[in-house]
């Protein structure tokens, strides 16, 4: 049974515009996901769905065999969290301690073990030299590290990171990639949206591709970066590397510099 189903799902806002079409999804448990797509291809109303945020209109959304429309958002959120795209939209205590501590402490988890999570959390993320500061001076980079922290205290089983890498800068990329990693070692299923291919391509194991409120296919990053049509209907880019190396003809297939440094010396 997959960790994370959505099957025939469909949803409409209560104006009647569909945001989602009748798609299927199936993620295992630990898989490190991406979805990839341009604005308006139903990316963030698909996550908010695992979340339990929004419910779908029709089809079903499980998580293991729990079906989110017979529980509340609070139940689904204990094993599904979710990292809102803006920080704003999430931060709402006046110090970074109180913003982590307090997913724990609602699911009401023995104090011992809601310092330990919140111990970890805030140095997995960096945050633990700001614990005492308020949220809103410090900067919006920073305060997306914040609201991390918070749902990695919680210790779901499925994490979603809505646009992460948005406002970061090198530093906070590899921020970022050490965390996932790490979660990815703690057998966490995670699932993030990106609109940076370099960073996809360097992070996650399988890419699901979203467009005109579908899902257009999904698989290895070194598949999808290749498949032009796919590409084409998402109006997505290849990464630079891959780009280059079309350019110049050196094979399909490349993701990385090293596999471009390796295609250019065996040509010569």
């Amino acid at each position: 049974m997959a960790h994370v189903s959505l099957k025939d799902v469909t949803f409409a806002y209560p104006n009647g515009f569909v945001a989602i079409d009748h798609i299927n999804i199936e993620i295992e448990k630990g898989e490190n996901v991406a979805i990839v797509g341009q604005n308006g291809a139903g990316k963030t109303t698909t996550v908010k769905m695992c979340n339990g945020l929004l419910r779908p209109t029709k089809g079903d959304v499980k998580i293991g065999d729990m079906n989110t429309k017979d529980y509340t958002t609070a139940q689904v959120s204990r094993k599904v969290g979710y990292v809102f795209q803006n920080p704003d939209d999430q931060i709402f205590h006046s110090s970074v301690y109180d913003e982590v501590v307090f997913g724990p402490k609602m699911m009401k988890l023995a104090n011992e073990k809601v310092e330990k999570q919140v111990d970890y959390a805030l140095k997995i993320t960096g945050m633990d030299v700001f614990k005492n500061e308020n949220p809103y001076n410090l900067p919006l980079s920073t305060r997306k590290f914040i609201t991390i922290a918070a749902i990695i205290a919680m210790d779901t089983e499925v994490m979603i990171f809505d646009e992460p890498t948005a406002g970061q800068d090198l530093e906070g990329n590899r921020r970022l990639s050490a965390i996932l990693k790490e979660l990815h070692h703690q057998g966490k299923t995670v699932i993030t949206i990106s609109h940076d291919m370099e960073f996809v391509v360097s992070n996650f194991e399988r890419v699901i591709v979203m467009a005109n409120k579908k899902v257009v296919t999904s698989g290895p990053p070194k598949k999808i970066f290749w498949d032009f049509p796919a590409l084409e209907e998402a109006m997505l880019k290849q990464p630079y590397i891959s780009q280059l190396c079309n350019s110049l003809n050196l094979g399909e297939g490349i993701i990385h510099l090293e596999e471009a440094v390796k295609a250019i010396k065996d040509r010569s």
